[in-house]
Order: C-alpha cells, then structure tokens, then sequence
C-alpha cells in the first residue's frame, strides 16, 4: 500500500472506473481560489460557545470576512433568513473582497417546505451564489438508524425531497450539490442520481466521509468526480479501536489521503470546480464496524471487504497522534480550530496550487 492512498482494490473492489459525464456549467478558465466550508468553524459557528477573543459569528456577513481574513478565496454560507437587503449587502461584500460564495441550504422535507426552499434559493442568486450545498442527513447512518426499514424510510424521504427541488433549480439555472453525507455509499448515491437524470442535481464531493462507511476514499472520488459541482476538501487519520476504528479530519498533508491525485481527478471532469475545506477541529469519531448496530443497514458488504478493509486501516500511518480536543478550554478549541483552518490554507497554497 501506498503511504497516502489506499490500493485500487481494497475496500469494496473495483467500481464504476467508466462512468459517462453529465453536462457541466463550468467556464474554460481555471478559477484556483481556496474555499472554506462552514463546518471548518463548527465550534465557533455553530456550538455558539462563549468565548471574548473567539465570539460566536452573528450573521454570514461576519463568517465572510472571518474567512477572508485569513485568507481564504471563498467559502459556503448559509442562506437561511436571508432578506433582499442582507442579500445585497452580501453580494457588494463578495465583490470586494472578490471572493466566491456557494450556499449551504436545507433540502425541503414537504410540499409546504417548498416555499421556504425557493425563497433562499433566490436570495442567494441575488447574492451572486450559483451552487448550493445540501446534504440528506444531519447524522451519520450507522448512529441514526437502527433497522434497514427505518434506513428505507430515510432513502425515500430523501429522494422526494431532492425531487421537490430539483424543478427550482431548473427553473433558475442553478446547481444542487448534494453532500455524500456518511449516509451513501458511492453505488447508492450513483443510482439516486442516475434515476434523477438531471443535468441540475450533483454532488458535493467530500474526500473523507465515506470511510466511515467502508469504502475506498479514492474510488470514492473516481466515482463522484464526474458529477461533482463542489468539493469538501479534507485529509484524514485513522487508528484502531476495539469496536473498530477512529476517524479523525487532520491537517491537510498530515494525513494518509492522496490529496493531489484527488483534485487531479476531481478537475479532469470540472476543471473550474470550487474547492471548499472542511477542517473539523474535534475528538475523532468512533466507526463502531465490529459492533452489531452499525450493520443493521448495510446488506451489501461482504465479510472479505470488511477484512481487507480494517487490515488496511492498521497499516496506515499518519504524521500524528489523532486530535482530541474535549480536554482543552473553550478558548483553547477556538484558537485550535482558527489554526488548523490557517494551516491548511498555506499547505493548499503552498503545495496544491490554489491561491
């Protein structure tokens, strides 16, 4: 095995090495500015943590110049209550700074929910945003679901929700990235996508999630690259444990993904793809394979798979202890999260070409 990727025929065998492209919207011309995801901030952005020198974001405005303080080209902001005037004020502030914005929107979970969707996805096109990130599930699959009927249930709904938005997205012109969210894996997704057949509908391509599902990272990647129109871009660090192993986001070039060979597939398909990172600064979560839960969904991994898979995983070796965070002070996590996302962005730009 290579030290930074996992060979062609571990987890899951070989898939999907041929698949067609769908249309793309994408200019001729390279755009090679480095994005952040809002979960990069998940404790300042989201934990709302009490903090002086670290407070809380109050709206996306000071979220966008956070993030462009440090150096970032672009970043994803949620849309949620925004009006015409914080819209406008969003796209001058865009255009000064001269950064890219791609939304992060909740898909609409009813018929009633289809108004709301609708509403931000024209705020944020007033906003100058043509992409929107969304993603199925909040949690991750093996924690949320305790039966395949409940799973079943979850597919369903998911489905009819992206189908509810897909027409908005046609009717404005504007592209729908759906995270492969720790609840696909990458054949399940590829046929939800494919029974769409929307040339509106994609991925946000995260580098990292599915390997808490089992799979290969970089056959992930070959797989959703030909319908990616964002990127989460992420290293990672595993280790075992007696339930199976951890999983951690580290920073970028101190972690086992080979990162360059995933953005060269990545913009062989979409050259002028947005590339977004998520640097979630947390304790490493717990992939509990060996347990009887986490299978309660799966039907589709055999026990050979599973085998070459954890005999992979204990042969990877990352620069780093696997980050714990919970016995710091709040102030301590801040400051952590606010250098990660600071190291990461120079190792981008320093040795992946962005800028």
């Amino acid at each position: 095995m290579k030290r930074r990727k996992f060979i062609k025929n571990s987890a899951g065998g070989a898939m999907f090495m041929s698949l067609p492209v769908i249309p793309t919207f994408f200019s001729s011309s390279v755009d090679d500015r480095f994005g952040v995801a809002d979960a990069s901030f998940m404790s300042r952005r989201f934990r709302k943590l009490d903090s002086e020198p670290y407070p809380p974001f109050a709206n996306a405005l000071e979220m966008i110049d956070y993030s462009a303080s440090l150096g970032f080209g672009g970043m994803q902001v949620g849309v949620g209550g925004w009006d015409r005037d914080f819209s406008k004020k969003v796209r001058k502030r865009k255009e000064e700074l001269d950064i890219f914005l791609e939304a992060q929107i909740s898909l609409p979970k009813s018929d009633e929910d289809v108004l709301r969707f609708e509403s931000e996805t024209k705020a944020s096109i007033a906003a100058g945003i043509d992409v929107f990130r969304t993603a199925c599930l909040a949690g991750r699959r093996y924690e949320t679901f305790n039966t395949m009927g409940e799973f079943q249930t979850f597919k369903a709904s998911s489905i009819a929700a992206i189908q509810r938005a897909e027409p908005i997205m046609q009717r404005h012109k504007v592209k729908l990235a759906v995270e492969n969210h720790k609840d696909w894996r990458a054949d399940e997704f590829i046929e939800i996508l494919k029974n769409l057949d929307s040339e509106w509908v994609g991925v946000t391509l995260d580098t990292g999630n599915n390997i808490s599902l089992l799979e290969d990272p970089m056959q992930v990647v070959e797989a959703l690259a030909p319908y990616a129109f964002s990127v989460h871009l992420k290293d990672m660090g595993v280790t075992e444990y007696k339930d199976g192993f951890l999983l951690s986001e580290v920073n970028l070039g101190d972690g086992f993904l080979d990162i360059e060979e995933m953005i060269r597939i990545i913009k062989s398909h979409n050259p002028n793809i947005h590339f977004n990172l998520e640097m979630i600064t947390r304790d490493p979560l717990k992939i509990p394979c060996l347990t009887e839960k986490y299978w309660a969904t799966f039907d589709q991994i055999s026990a050979p798979d599973l085998a070459i898979f954890l005999r992979e995983i204990r042969n990877i070796k990352i620069k780093n202890a696997l980050p714990v965070i919970s016995d710091m002070s709040i102030d301590e996590q801040l400051r952590l999260e606010m250098e990660n996302n600071r190291t990461s962005l120079n190792y981008a730009k320093n040795n992946l070409g962005f800028k």
